[in-house]
């Protein structure tokens, strides 16, 4: 579990937990590192077969991990959730003024890096671990473009990219709002660019 600079009681409560969870482990920032940052950091020190994030608001459960599982069995490096799958259940859907945007960025995204995925934003993503150790260190953006660019870098290292359903439960009270989506877009672009020009060292 990584803490991205929180001020509250979750680094005690983590620190609590892994006295009887074997394989907790916390990683405590003392100031914020961004999306980016700390799922970067959290995925280059786990360890494992599969290496798997998700939102701290347990908005996608850890046990839909089990339905990535026969992707990877049947040649997939990398597998996300999809809340657009048609057999995904939202709880409850998510309001029209964020649908709209965000269907219009996914197919922004899907014209310029990553055509035929249409959900890159849902915080349930899982890599072999040959996957993310490969993947994860090159990646830059620390913001909202994250999940864009480490899903653009593996399809640009040839990996395997599976969508599957979730259950995913919309917390209503979410303060992100149109600023996130314009970053998103701004970043992607740039990701773009950064592929053109080479910056990414993909050997």
């Amino acid at each position: 579990m990584v803490n991205d600079g929180s001020k509250d009681a979750t680094a005690d409560i983590v620190q609590k937990m892994a006295k009887t969870i074997k394989n907790l482990k916390l990683v405590d920032n003392t100031e914020n590192k961004g999306k980016g940052g700390v799922v970067r950091q959290g995925m280059l020190l786990a360890r494992g077969e599969y290496r798997l994030f998700m939102d701290a608001d347990n908005s996608t459960t850890v046990d839909q991990f089990e339905r990535m599982i026969p992707e990877f069995d049947t040649g997939a490096q990398v597998v996300i959730g999809s809340r657009a799958h048609k057999e995904s259940k939202l709880e409850p859907a998510q309001p029209i003024y964020r649908q709209i945007p965000g269907k219009m960025g996914n197919l922004f995204i899907q014209l310029l890096l990553l055509p035929g995925l249409w959900d890159t934003q849902c915080g349930f993503k899982a890599f072999t671990a040959e996957a993310a150790e490969r993947v994860f260190v090159m990646s830059k953006i620390i913001g909202w473009g994250f999940d864009v660019e480490i899903l653009a870098l593996a399809k640009a290292c040839g990996y395997v990219i599976r969508e599957v359903p979730v259950r995913w439960v919309n917390d209503l009270s979410s303060r992100i709002g149109m600023s996130a989506y314009v970053q998103v877009l701004l970043e992607t672009i740039k990701i773009r660019l950064w592929l053109w020009r080479g910056k990414y060292p993909l050997g």
